[in-house]
């Protein structure tokens, strides 16, 4: 019995578009069911544009 051949980098390119492609569609699926979450990093952005544009209008009003 012969050993497998180790898999070729085209082969191994070509699962990863695929496992790429699948975790998009999956995440397009969530969306659509409305399973949306804005992620953290945008949520602590508009909290501090927020809190420093009120910082400034108290410093310099």
């Amino acid at each position: 019995m012969n050993p497998p051949e180790p898999p070729t980098p085209g082969a191994q390119r070509q699962g990863w578009i695929e496992r790429r492609r699948d975790k998009v569609r999956a995440e397009i699926e969530r969306n659509r069911r409305g399973e949306y979450t804005v992620p953290t990093w945008v949520l602590a952005l508009a909290l501090a544009l927020i809190v420093g544009a009120w910082v400034a209008l108290i410093i310099f009003a």
